[in-house]
């Protein structure tokens, strides 16, 4: 048919058949020749698809969206989301994947880098182009010959509580301590206790188990073996389960609350009895009150794993009280392994100098 006009619109509209087919689209202008040639260029490129080979073209929005619903069922499906709105503010609405080019990349980690991004924010950026960009290439979509820029993560100073700052945090968030411009303890409204409760125990778990926050926070009741004092912690991240043996202290924690509520289906619930999810206000704050500013949650992580190695665990045990899939990531503990090796080193020296200066002792050296 060609190019047609609509009753209800000042713009050419193109539509013809192709292969049994029918394609319709606005040409977006009032100018008949440009949606001729328009319609031409359509053509060509359908035909260049059929029968040269050639590629079907995706807008990288398309491209983005269609890889994060490939990874609906995956751990990692809400940080893409997340990750693709910055991905949309980078790129132009309408934009092909096989215009992007290394340059842009390079312009995207200076852009991002300029904001304030850390390296390991720009990493994950990248991570989500290059999925996107395998994805679109592995369904025969046409992406264009690019190379992803190296980002450097510097190693940062391993940050784990001492036990006076985990003592100053507990203070923080003990449920009856005075709180200024707020009633005494007994006569807070039962909500309020029951949420400051929450956060007292999440702690307490978090440091005595290990688990990171998710795992910890959507934690069901059957996963609960008071009996053996276990816990059945399934990791949705690495998608691996693991027996964790309660500490005491844990184990008063979730007696307690399976007195209080043993009716509920989750150890922590939101306000409509489900499961709490990602709701850490109030350990942020806490953290900052116990002036404890370059500590975030993931620190209790690092302060369990940090305690084990250095009370003699060693990397491959915290491995897997940790639920790590790849030693690699165990490793950035194994300078405290190395500290507690040289540290013992040192003792035995001690007993051998000692031992040779007792009378009729002699050291031996082997």
């Amino acid at each position: 048919m060609g190019v047609v006009r609509r009753d209800n619109s000042r713009f050419w509209y193109i539509q013809f058949q192709f292969q049994g087919r029918t394609y319709i689209r606005s040409a977006r202008t009032a100018d008949r020749r440009a949606a001729e040639q328009m319609e031409r260029e359509w053509k060509r490129e359908l035909h260049a698809h059929a029968f040269l080979g050639k590629r079907e073209r995706i807008t990288i929005r398309e491209a983005v969206a269609t890889f994060c619903e490939s990874k609906v069922c995956t751990p990692n499906h809400r940080t893409l989301i997340a990750y693709s709105k910055t991905v949309h503010q980078q790129f132009r609405t309408g934009r092909f994947l096989d215009e992007i080019s290394t340059e842009d990349l390079e312009r995207l980690k200076r852009d991002r880098g300029r904001a304030g991004s850390k390296p390991s924010t720009i990493r994950h950026l990248f991570n989500l182009i290059r999925g996107t960009w395998k994805h679109a290439k592995r369904l025969g979509y046409q992406v264009s010959q690019i190379e992803f820029p190296s980002v450097k993560q510097g190693q940062n100073r391993l940050r784990y509580l001492t036990r006076d700052e985990e003592k100053r945090l507990l203070a923080e968030i003990n449920p009856q301590r005075e709180i200024k411009g707020c009633p005494s303890y007994e006569r807070r409204r039962p909500e309020i206790i029951r949420a400051m409760w929450d956060v007292h125990d999440l702690v307490i778990l978090l440091l005595d188990t290990g688990a990171r926050y998710s795992e910890i926070a959507g934690l069901e009741w059957r996963q609960v073996q008071l009996e053996s004092c276990t816990i059945q912690l399934w990791r949705p991240k690495v998608q691996n389960e693991s027996v964790l043996y309660m500490t005491d202290r844990a184990f008063e924690v979730l007696q307690r609350r399976f007195s209080d509520r043993r009716v509920s289906r989750y150890v922590f619930q939101n306000k409509k009895g489900g499961k709490r999810g990602y709701a850490a206000i109030a350990i942020r704050k806490a953290i900052r009150r116990a002036g404890l500013n370059d500590c975030c949650i993931h620190t209790l992580r690092h302060t369990h794993a940090s305690r084990l190695v250095q009370n003699g665990m060693s990397i491959y045990e915290v491995k897997e009280v940790l639920g790590h899939t790849d030693i690699k990531t165990t490793m950035r503990y194994a300078h405290l392994e190395k500290h507690e090796v040289l540290s013992r080193a040192r003792d035995v020296i001690n007993r051998l100098n000692k031992a040779a200066e007792k009378p009729g002792i002699e050291a031996v050296d082997h």
